[in-house]
């Protein structure tokens, strides 16, 4: 039976993935740099393509079997057309989305590939009113363009490392955008017939196929990474994959797309404000601007709405 969503709790499932990737940026930060490590071992850097690759791997192996044992195979089956969904939003929209940004710093900068992703809230806003799904409010547009600015604050854009004009880097970060976009909208529509979990699992699991494809093993095995590293590796799948998007995809089960991908915005704060704290890097005066307007922007999204009709519910899984 379909009950009212809390909001609250999708605030919440939200804002704690988007900390842990928050935690995630810095330990990949180490993971690339080769930097002292809590435990005071210094890691051979790592790849950023096996560091994506490996976060999938081992989510997709750790939840396969504990959805296995603590539910079995049957409760894991599901009619093609599902199965077809759930494999095209795991490539096209978190592997994509990955994928893309990563292109993205490559060929430009951490500013470009950022603040293009981070445009997704306005894409997702543009397509929701297509769509006619939701009405283009001035809270709505209000919130949007907050969080947007706060962004190209937090991450600054205005300073001497703003933009690197890139097309290929740009479009990649565009389409990263879009990916990201995608799969708060396509996530948002399947978490109505399928619990969290279920749908996690067959999303990681194309992303992991994705990243095979991309990656061979062999490639991975001609890396020659050491036991400490493919320790971390596995602790840091768990800290930037299958719990944050486990608690995203909650976050989606009660808040509309808009109003999620708006509070996603706060990924890159988390991840400046820890790296500030963990790392000692210096946080600029305008940067604490953007992170205000970035919270602003949560707030502003999260007010009542009057429309009684767009009101978001709950809809219990049916496997």
């Amino acid at each position: 039976m379909p009950s009212r969503a809390h909001p609250v709790r999708g605030y919440l499932y939200i804002a704690s993935a988007t900390f842990l990737w928050g935690v995630a940026a810095t330990l990949g930060r180490a993971a690339f740099t080769g930097r002292l490590l809590p435990k005071g071992q210094t890691l051979r850097p790592i790849d950023p393509l096996i560091l994506s690759q490996s976060r999938a791997t081992f989510s997709f192996v750790v939840l396969f079997f504990a959805l296995v044992l603590f539910r079995g195979w049957r409760r894991l089956r599901l009619p093609a057309a599902d199965f077809s969904r759930m494999f095209v939003l795991g490539i096209l929209g978190v592997a994509a989305s990955n994928y893309f940004y990563y292109l993205a710093i490559q060929r430009t900068n951490v500013a470009t590939a950022i603040i293009v992703q981070y445009t997704a809230p306005v894409w997702v806003l543009l397509y929701t009113v297509a769509r006619g799904v939701q009405k283009p409010t001035l809270q709505r547009v209000v919130a949007v363009g907050l969080a947007v600015t706060g962004i190209a604050l937090v991450i600054g854009i205005f300073g001497s490392g703003g933009f690197r004009l890139d097309a290929i880097g740009v479009l990649a970060a565009l389409a990263a955008a879009f990916s990201f976009a995608f799969y708060n909208v396509g996530g948002h529509s399947i978490l109505a017939r399928y619990d969290r979990w279920t749908v996690l699992l067959f999303v990681i699991f194309s992303a992991t196929l994705f990243w095979i494809v991309v990656n061979p093993p062999w490639k991975i095995i001609a890396a020659h990474y050491s036991g400490d590293q493919w320790l971390f590796l596995f602790v840091f799948s768990l800290i930037s994959v299958l719990a944050p998007f486990s608690l995203y995809f909650a976050g989606l089960q009660h808040l509309e797309p808009t109003r999620a991908i708006v509070v996603s915005c706060l990924e890159p704060v988390f991840s400046i404000v820890i790296a500030a704290l963990a790392l000692g890097e210096v946080m600029r005066p305008l940067q604490t601007v953007g992170i205000v307007l970035v919270l602003v922007a949560i707030v502003v999204v999260q007010l009542p709405d009057r429309r009684l009709h767009e009101e978001i519910t709950l809809v219990e899984p049916m496997e």
